[in-house]
């Protein structure tokens, strides 16, 4: 059984034909069923979820002939899952990454059934290979996000941010940014919104005083992946992010 099959057993709905490409080439999946797959009973509280650029509609393919459907395009499939708690996320992560591969992969686009000539076709699998290659680094910060586990300090995530050209920042101008864009308070504690977000933590840790030898606590806050992200858009960022050195 391949990695494909496997999509129509996993008894949450979730299947290859619900995913399917816009012309510009940005994967996406079909809004009502994911959102039933992440948990959700209507399908508008999971897009309540998403920025606009996140979602949006196009022609789907469905039992009853082509429609016009929400979808929910790859960033956006990648924050539900983020945020969600279900013990099946885990599988499900491992499905998407699998099926958006294979999108890229085939470069199947049409969902339409539209016929086409043979110089269509063969112009259409030129341009797929062409944004398949355009969406590789992309697809592959992606993942490395989508698999990081943990939390970076903010000199590690001014480091990583500032690896991209299009970014300039470092750890004291990062913790300003934070301050000016309503993530953290004056003190640099992160506000709760942005915590359960999944953007941002707050840890504690205990040391010795040089000179007292008393245990003292301090606290740091701390850019999740998700936050790392979320910042890199917000940013400017034109390349993957590079959370490795």
């Amino acid at each position: 059984m391949s990695e494909l099959d496997l999509f129509t057993t996993a008894g949450d709905g979730l299947a290859r034909e619900h995913f399917g490409l816009t012309d510009s080439g940005t994967p996406y999946v079909q809004a009502p069923v994911f959102s039933r797959a992440m948990g959700y009973t209507r399908t508008s509280d999971a897009l309540k979820m998403l920025e606009a650029d996140e979602k949006g509609t196009a022609i789907c393919r469905t039992p009853g002939g082509d429609q016009q459907m929400s979808v929910i395009y790859e960033d956006g499939i990648w924050e539900l899952i983020f945020r969600s708690t279900l013990p099946s996320a885990k599988s499900i992560k491992a499905r998407v990454k699998a099926i958006l591969r294979e999108l890229r992969e085939t470069g199947v686009v049409d969902n339409r059934q539209k016929p086409m000539t043979e110089l269509e076709m063969a112009r259409q699998y030129v341009a797929a290979l062409e944004r398949a290659a355009e969406l590789e680094p992309k697809a592959k910060s992606w993942e490395t996000l989508a698999e990081a586990d943990g939390d970076y300090s903010l000199r590690d995530a001014a480091q990583i941010l500032d690896r991209d050209p299009a970014i300039t920042t470092g750890q004291n101008r990062l913790a300003r940014y934070l301050r000016d864009v309503g993530w953290c308070d004056q003190g640099g504690t992160p506000y709760q919104a942005q915590v359960d977000l999944g953007r941002l933590v707050r840890r504690s840790r205990t040391f010795e005083h040089p000179r007292t030898r008393e245990q003292q606590v301090t606290s740091q806050v701390r850019v999740t992946a998700k936050g790392l992200h979320e910042l890199h858009k917000r940013m400017g960022g034109e390349k993957p992010l590079l959370t490795v050195a």
